[in-house]
């Protein structure tokens, strides 16, 4: 599946960091930002969840609730969670079922090896469910003003 700006956000249920069960749909009517970055404790995703991190405040003042999926457990997510103070969830898809249906999962190539994995891919979707954009060129060090903006 390709999703573009205009489309319905696909609608998913899992749980986050402290098992409690998360709907996108429950959040109808809110502004949401789903950023899916592919590992917890790694350079790049951390210095993107760290930029975020920093800039909360910001994604309150917008009325914006902030996930971030990857498909780490639950005791990575804990750990990444407490170790950089990060004030928003993190989403469980270990199986890659919401990240498949974001159309994420996909093949990647590194030194040559070819092997599947989330595409780091951020989608702001409006109050009545609508994709407004997707960040494909994500800059870790400067991706809150790539959402805000």
């Amino acid at each position: 599946m390709t999703l573009k700006i205009g489309d319905s956000a696909p609608d998913f249920e899992t749980i986050d960091q402290n098992s409690k069960t998360v709907k996108l749909s429950d959040y109808k009517g809110q502004k949401v930002v789903i950023y899916f970055y592919p590992k917890d404790n790694t350079p790049t995703c951390t210095v993107q969840s760290c930029n975020i991190r920093d800039n909360y405040q910001a994604f309150l003042d917008a009325g914006i609730k902030v996930f971030g999926i990857s498909t780490s457990g639950h005791k990575a997510h804990q750990n990444f969670i407490k170790k950089f103070d990060l004030p928003f969830d993190l989403l469980l898809d270990t199986e890659h079922e919401i990240t498949d249906l974001y159309g994420v999962w996909q093949e990647k190539k590194t030194f040559g090896k070819t092997y599947m994995g989330i595409v780091r891919t951020t989608f702001v979707i409006n109050e009545n469910g609508i994709i407004d954009n997707i960040i494909s060129d994500v800059k870790a060090k400067d991706h809150t003003n790539q959402i805000l903006n």
